[in-house]
């Protein structure tokens, strides 16, 4: 029928329509305007029925009384002037107000059914008031203070109308209700779209059809979504596209009751002719001919809203116009897809998406959404999936995760309910989501994984029978070894928990695999345990691992302990099967021996039978330790023992018996191997060994009280036999020196738990000077290993017995150890030519070794930050930060964060002597540039690392002044000092350079007492010499009188010219801009390609990737745009049918005139007083940062967007663990 297809035709011709307005808004000018000459009501159009009201009725729907008007039921005719509208008006009651309206609204808090029935008993007193009280209400919402009056509503047209009111709007404020920030938003808009909602369900069967009501509510509100000033363009654009949905919903309903009534019609055509009702023939065809009227009235207004608001203001310059236009839309094609859901309004949806705000994509995907979760649908969706899906796909990595997480959930729904889904290339896409940072976005893509591998779970089971949960694991451990991030066990299983905890909790199932024989391959059974200790820290735990947010509540512990009581029945007697399977497997071994961690390990004392297994567990953590000299492991167990020793256990004597044999043991099988060593008779095998039982040893005493089996000795003489021989074993070597350290950590323990003799104290202090002293010799060594480990235990040692922390214990000062001044210059050397030094990473740049670059940057970070302790501390005094200082700017990507928390530390500690240090490190690195090119006069490495330094100060300048002022001081005295040997004279004087960078932190007295205090230093010849004059300008007060002028010419320029304004080109000619904007921009118009719109699709990638961009080469043809448009209409449907060109743009912005057009002198000046009003129109500095349009790159061009957790220690943790 031509009526249903209109709405089609007319999107298809949408590029025939002019962008002044609408020509749905020229045909109603004159029936708004213009009165009838005679008061009683004209003629009749066409007959109405009362059934056609009735039947397009839905009484349990409806929000106010279902049955009609009995007025309305009167009409002679639809169109025509109701009597009602003639009456003579009340004055004295004239009804509700727009203030009134406004006020409800705003308010929240009145029901808007009640709101809508009293503008409606208003409206039915005089059509004319009652409209006029409702386009007063709109021109309030908007922000507006101006009225619309009864002569102007009669005498004027709507763009004269809207004019006067851009004139008398408020300037005081940019903010209107729908942009006022609070609570006072979300309120507003909630009412304003009630209201609109309710009046057109209220009029939705008679005053829709009057041919006045709507028709001119569309025109004014068409109006003023072309307008310039934001308030009008926000407001009406989001009530017109609410009427619209009103009118679309409207619309489906009498597209049902069409198709009913014709049923019914065919039905009882179809009978007999003596079984045939005429009558009921020919009242069913009246009431399908008046439905054929309605809908092609509704499809008519419906037209003129789409193409006269949503085609321009779909892409308005305002996010917020933008989003509520796509929203509006993804409506509409869910409540009438016989009008909307086709190629022509689904185009909008695909363009959408390339928007560069993310409210608008969020927007558009959330629509998307909506039509893909109904199956009816997808057949008409299939064109558009085969044109946007690589967009889609792409959006996975979009750079707001809240728009990726939706993505991924309409991909999700594409691949459930479309026939094709998606490749297994295209879920390529998804699957690495899994291990994303963003908990949202991971455990969307978890979703997506688990859907699919159920999918192949189904047809798998369907040939062989398997258990469900048995083959999901299969396939999820399959998973896990093809996506190669073995580091990330515990993310992948905290994607998935939500879908697939009960798979994940299937503990039997795990346990079987693996301990079947023929189950697993050897990958596979490590890939199972390690998931599935994940799975438990995950059950026990309940929280999300390290990197992740915590997007849910925390279980507590009540809700923990099931799960915990659960996994401990289950592990407790098959844990030992696990450990005899697979102990001569270190990975696997290291990994299971994390289990009992998450037992709740009381249970075993629950019954004797447990304590078997207890006792058993025990047997083979010690058969493990005996076994393995794998560091992992080692540690693994040391844990282990460290909790199973705990008092809060009853258990934990038997634990403290077992762990206590094994080091009996393990120091009688030392002591065989440390006499032949020591004697030099020993052979390799031996050597071997020993170094092995003493790794053991020193990974065990870590957690246990190890002081009495006297050990501190042995492995002092193993040191200094072992360096005066010259034979540097690294196993051994490492090993002994923590044995050594560890003795003197836990006899410090003892100490200050139960403070011994005073002989036992000097005899403690005695060792830790012969440690100190043996450690100090290894940092000469060439051997990396023994080298790292003898600084840092340095470092904790010198820590642990410093002055502070024998404060609490006075009988403890005895063993305060200060490091001598040989070892201090020796871990000054170390620092200097071990960790601010590139050499080793140039060998491993060499060698392509990442990953060891990684690892060495992180030892190197561990040492510093000892280092920075004992200076924080007072282990060291403030001077010796001078070495870790002047390597602040040169190694700022690597230790930035840690020197930057030293140099706060230190201001806190001694603000004054902190300031003199800085200055030190800067006069260090001057004499060691004079000693390598006496004739240098490039100082900007030196001066870089100045202002660094000189930031750390802060902006507090009353609080630095001290600090400042000695800083300046010393390094006025350095520069002007007496020559030492060999110095020639005043060859420090272009310090001065590099001290100006801390001036601008000065205030105005120190200014003038430091240029009193300069010239008592400087000799007189020397006042004239650059770097002299350089200081004394930075010490110069700055002149204020020539910015001020600027800034005054500046804001005179800004007020009296509109240059960062929008203009509008009008029908009738381009206005001249003023001649100080003229002469001030003309040179930059001339140059700046400003001038043209851009075709649409305008394409912006929001795909994560580098920042940094070439520029679009090609340049926007020039074309009519839009105001505040920044995407322009295609030629014709046909680029979205036919596979149109992604094309790359630039973002444009419109070419301010610069020449006089023909025109009449008048209405150039009423146009520029339109322009004066500055708070009404967009700046364009503004909206150009908001909408700024980037060149669409495609996915391939881009790096992987989403971004792994680390599973290390991140590079703040040093300072959170260190400096604590």
């Amino acid at each position: 029928m031509p009526a249903e297809d209109s709405v089609e035709d007319s999107l298809e011709e949408l590029d025939d329509f002019s962008d002044s307005g609408s020509d749905f808004e020229a045909t109603v000018k004159s029936t708004k305007r213009t009165k009838p000459a005679v008061p009683g009501p004209p003629p009749p159009k066409r007959p109405r029925r009362k059934a056609a009201l009735t039947a397009m009725s839905s009484p349990s729907t409806s929000p106010i009384p279902a049955s009609p008007d009995p007025s309305l039921l009167q009409q002679p005719s639809r169109g025509t002037n109701r009597q009602a509208s003639h009456r003579p008006v009340n004055e004295e009651d004239p009804g509700i107000s727009a203030v009134d309206i406004y006020d409800a609204v705003c308010s929240g808090k009145t029901a808007m059914v009640t709101v809508v029935d009293e503008w409606l008993d208003c409206y039915k007193r005089s059509r004319e008031t009652g409209l006029l009280v409702l386009i007063n209400f709109i021109v309030r919402s908007c922000g507006c203070k101006g009225v619309v009056s009864r002569e102007m509503f009669d005498s004027m047209q709507n763009a004269q109308i809207i004019g006067t009111l851009t004139k008398e709007f408020n300037e005081e404020s940019v903010n209107y209700p729908l942009c006022t920030p609070g609570p006072l938003l979300k309120r507003f808009k909630a009412s304003l779209c009630e209201f609109a909602r309710v009046l057109v369900h209220s009029c939705r069967n008679s005053l829709v059809y009057d041919e006045y009501l709507f028709p001119s509510l569309m025109a004014l509100l068409t109006g003023l979504s072309d307008s310039q000033v934001r308030a009008f363009r926000h407001t009406s654009t989001l009530l017109a596209m609410k009427l619209m949905t009103g009118l679309a919903k409207v619309a489906m309903i009498v597209s049902v009751q069409l198709q009913t009534t014709q049923r019914q019609y065919d039905m009882e055509n179809s009978k007999e002719a003596h079984d045939r009702a005429s009558d009921r023939l020919e009242e069913l065809q009246a009431t399908i001919s008046e439905l054929l009227e309605n809908r092609a009235e509704l499809v008519s207004m419906m037209n003129g809203t789409f193409r006269g608001v949503f085609v321009h203001r779909y892409r308005d310059l305002l996010p917020e116009i933008r989003a509520a236009c796509i929203e509006e839309l993804g409506v509409w094609l869910r409540t009438n897809p016989e009008d909307f859901l086709n190629d022509g309004c689904l185009k909008y949806l695909g363009w959408t998406l390339y928007d560069k705000q993310s409210p608008v994509r969020l927007q558009c995907v959330h629509a998307l959404q909506g039509l893909y979760q109904e199956k009816e649908f997808i057949g008409r969706l299939e064109f558009f999936t085969s044109r946007f899906k690589e967009r889609m796909l792409s959006m996975v990595l979009d750079k707001n995760p809240d728009v990726a997480v939706e993505v991924v959930n309409l991909l999700l729904l594409i691949q459930m309910n479309t026939e094709e889904g998606l490749s297994e290339e295209e879920c390529a896409h998804i699957y690495p989501l899994v291990y994303a940072a963003h908990r949202g976005l991971a455990c969307a893509a978890g979703s997506f994984l688990y859907k699919k591998l159920k999918c192949v779970i189904v047809e798998d089971n369907q040939e062989n029978g398997k258990s469900d949960n048995a083959e999901f694991l299969q396939i999820l451990i399959s998973f896990y070894i093809q996506s190669e991030f073995h580091e990330h066990g515990a993310y992948l299983v905290d994607s998935l928990w939500s879908v697939a905890g009960s798979e994940l909790r299937d503990w039997e199932a795990m346990t079987t695999l693996l301990l079947q024989d023929s189950g697993l391959m050897y990958e596979e059974e490590g890939a199972l345990i390690d998931l599935m200790m994940c799975a438990m820290r995950q059950a026990a735990q309940a929280t999300p691992p390290v990197g992740r947010t915590q997007g849910k509540k925390i279980l507590s512990k009540k809700a923990k302990r099931p799960d915990t009581r659960r996994i401990t029945t289950h592990f407790i007697p098959l844990l030992p099967q696990l450990l005899a399977k697979y102990s001569a497997d270190a990975v696997k071994v290291s990994l299971l021996l994390k289990a009992p961690l998450y037992f709740d390990l009381q249970m075993y004392n629950s019954s004797p039978r447990l304590e078997k297994y207890l006792d058993l567990l025990l047997s083979q953590i010690c058969d493990i330790v005996a076994k393995h000299t794998d560091v992992t492991v080692l540690e693994a167990s040391a844990h282990l023992a460290s909790t199973f020793r705990s008092d809060y256990y009853t258990f934990s004597s038997r634990a403290h018996l077992a762990f206590s044999q094994l080091l009996d043991g393990l120091t009688e099988s030392l002591n065989t191997y440390l006499s032949d060593v020591l004697q030099g008779t020993a052979d390799d095998d031996d050597v071997y060994n020993a170094a092995n039982t003493l790794k053991r040893i020193a990974v065990l005493r870590s957690a246990k009280d190890s002081t009495g089996w006297r050990l501190f000795y042995s492995c002092m003489e193993l040191l200094k036999s072992r360096m005066e021989s010259r034979e540097l074993d690294k196993e051994l070597m490492v090993s002994a020196l923590k044995c050594a350290a560890l003795h003197l950590m836990w006899a410090k323990v003892n100490a200050v738990n139960a403070t011994p003799a005073e002989a036992e104290l000097k005899r403690l202090k005695k060792e830790v000077r012969s440690f100190c002293s043996v450690s100090q010799t290894c940092l000469s060594l060439n051997q990396p290993d023994i080298r790292d480990q003898a600084f840092e235990l340095l470092c904790d040692l010198l820590l642990l017995y410093s002055a502070n922390s024998a404060r609490s214990e006075t009988a403890l000062n005895v063993l305060i150890h200060l490091p001598s001044d040989s070892l201090r210059s020796e871990m000054a050397s170390f620092l200097m030519d071990f960790i601010f030094s590139d050499t080793e990473e140039t060998e491993l740049n060499v060698e392509g070794e990442e990953e060891m670059k990684i690892t060495l940057l992180q030892k190197r970070r561990n040492h510093l930050a000892g280092y920075c302790k004992l200076v924080i501390y007072g282990v060291l005094d403030l001077t010796a930060a001078t070495d870790v200082f002047k390597h602040y700017s040169k190694f700022f990507s690597d230790y930035g964060d840690i020197i930057k928390e030293t140099l706060s530390r230190s201001k806190l500690i001694n603000p004054v002597q902190s300031a003199k240090t800085v200055c030190l490190s800067l006069q260090q690195l001057y004499s060691e540039m004079l000693l390598e090119d006496p004739s240098r006069q490039d100082h900007s490495e030196i001066r870089e690392l100045a202002k660094r330094l000189a930031m750390s100060f802060g902006i507090n300048l009353h609080r630095v002044r001290k600090p400042l002022m000695a800083l300046h001081m010393d390094g006025v005295s350095f520069a002007f000092r007496e020559p030492q040997d060999g110095e020639k004279q005043h060859q420090n004087v272009a310090f001065l350079e590099i001290l100006s960078e801390f001036s601008f932190k000065l205030l105005q007295p120190d200014r003038a007492q430091l240029a009193a205090f300069l010239k008592t230093k400087c000799p007189s010849a020397a006042l004239s010499w650059r770097p002299v004059k350089m200081y004394q300008r930075s010490l110069e007060t700055r002149s204020s009188s020539k910015p001020r002028e600027q800034e005054g010419s500046d804001a005179v320029s800004s007020h009296e010219t509109p240059v960062a304004k929008r203009k509008r080109t009008t029908a009738q000619g381009e206005m001249d801009t003023c001649s100080v904007s003229s002469s001030v921009r003309g040179s930059w118009l001339d140059s700046s390609s400003i001038n043209g719109g851009l075709h649409t699709p305008a394409l912006t990638s929001t795909v994560q990737k580098q920042p940094a961009r070439q520029p679009a080469s090609r340049k926007p043809q020039d074309t009519e745009s839009d105001v505040g448009s920044v995407l322009n209409e295609p030629e014709s449907e046909d680029e979205f049918s036919s596979g149109y060109q992604m094309r790359k743009v630039k973002a444009t912005q419109r070419r301010q005139p610069v020449s006089h057009q023909t025109g009449s002198t008048s209405n150039q000046q009423d146009l520029n007083s339109n322009f004066d009003l500055l708070s009404l129109i967009e700046e364009n500095n503004e909206e150009r940062e908001e909408a700024e349009i980037e060149d669409y790159r495609s996915d391939s061009d881009s790096e992987s967007g989403y971004t792994l957790p680390s599973t290390r220690h991140s590079l703040a943790s040093a300072l959170d663990e260190l400096f604590e």
